[in-house]
């Protein structure tokens, strides 16, 4: 087994929050994020209801005023990332669980489909809620560290077993 392997089968929902901050800003630790799914280091999951989201908020004017990509190019974005996406079907609801009523449905997918984290530059939406499941939710630059060091970890111990 090598780092790769550790890594490709990893599934997250990346957050509306971070795919925006991909298409405005240059240097992120969302488009990071992006290039590590790219990369098959990661395996992001998708609903119908977040898919959703994410058009509908990229066609905002304010989000149209603020990317150096053209319309074009968003979309190709786009559906570069859709198609690294594995689509999951939501059939239960875990409601009410969050304050914020419009981020369950991503808590919803992460159960549905066995992610290890929710991405999101929003950590205090997803505090106090009612319902505690087994993903983490963190930051694109707080994930990344972590699997660095998950990683470089890993490496190590493979190394260690073959001295």
């Amino acid at each position: 087994m090598n780092a790769n392997m550790l890594s490709y089968s990893m599934k997250v929902v990346i957050d509306t929050s971070v795919w925006i901050s991909a298409l405005i800003k240059k240097e992120s630790g969302a488009r990071e994020l992006l290039r590590l799914v790219f990369q098959d280091k990661i395996a992001p999951q998708m609903s119908e209801a977040l898919f959703r989201e994410y058009e509908s908020v990229m066609k905002r004017k304010k989000i149209q005023t603020l990317t150096i990509l053209s319309k074009d190019e968003q979309y190709e974005l786009l559906n570069a990332l859709l198609s690294k996406c594995h689509w999951n079907d939501i059939y239960y609801t875990w409601r009410p669980n969050l304050k914020d009523e419009d981020d369950n449905f991503l808590v919803e997918l992460a159960v549905a489909s066995g992610s290890k984290a929710i991405i999101t530059y929003n950590v205090k939406d997803f505090t106090n809620a009612e319902l505690v499941f087994d993903h983490t939710i963190t930051t694109p630059e707080n994930f990344m560290k972590e699997l660095l060091w998950v990683l470089l970890h890993f490496e190590c111990l493979i190394q260690s077993m073959k001295d």
